[in-house]
């Protein structure tokens, strides 16, 4: 249910209490975010590219300067796996032993060509849109597509670099 706000509310008990209808209001639109500038489009497709090779290239250090301290991700189908670069970080340092031990496999990122777009969040940073595939690698086999999905990533400039703050990741779907 919408919960209308107090003075809106009360505003309206009033008119109708009078049996008069409001005023006009002023109409004041605001334009949205400028598209976003081929710059920045190039910086977050580089960020994507540093953040997919941290993960599956288990580069900890790299991973851990691409991400914000409030960092929360979001996943269809583990539900929020993060609500903090700290919890991200220690569930990437378990995955990355997990697959020393050979208990996890490698796998790699393939964003789909295109798929890519940008829009800027005003007064916050970015969000990055797209499709990616996911492939098993295994020693002495060609890469096996495992899964497809898409994601919603917003960025923030935070003391001068791009840091990822949101993650959505969803609609995946296993390979045939």
């Amino acid at each position: 249910m919408r919960r209308i706000p107090s003075l809106l509310l009360a505003s309206m008990v009033c008119f109708a209490a009078q049996g008069a209808e409001p005023t006009a209001a002023n109409i004041n639109l605001t334009p949205g975010a400028a598209p976003a500038s081929s710059e920045l489009i190039a910086t977050l497709a580089e960020k994507d590219r540093q953040l997919f090779e941290a993960v599956f290239g288990c580069k900890l250090d790299l991973l851990a300067s691409l991400i914000a301290d409030d960092f929360e991700f979001v996943h269809d189908k583990w539900g929020q796996t993060a609500d903090s670069g700290a919890k991200f970080m220690q569930g990437m340092r378990d995955n990355c032993k997990a697959q020393e031990t050979g208990q996890n496999f490698r796998a790699r990122r393939e964003l789909v060509e295109g798929s890519m777009t940008v829009h800027v969040l005003n007064h916050y940073g970015a969000m990055q849109m797209g499709e990616h595939r996911f492939f098993a690698l295994q020693p002495g086999q060609p890469d096996k597509l495992t899964e497809s999905g898409k994601f919603i990533d917003v960025w923030r400039q935070i003391d001068g670099e791009w840091k990822l703050a949101r993650v959505i990741s969803y609609d995946h779907q296993l390979a045939e």
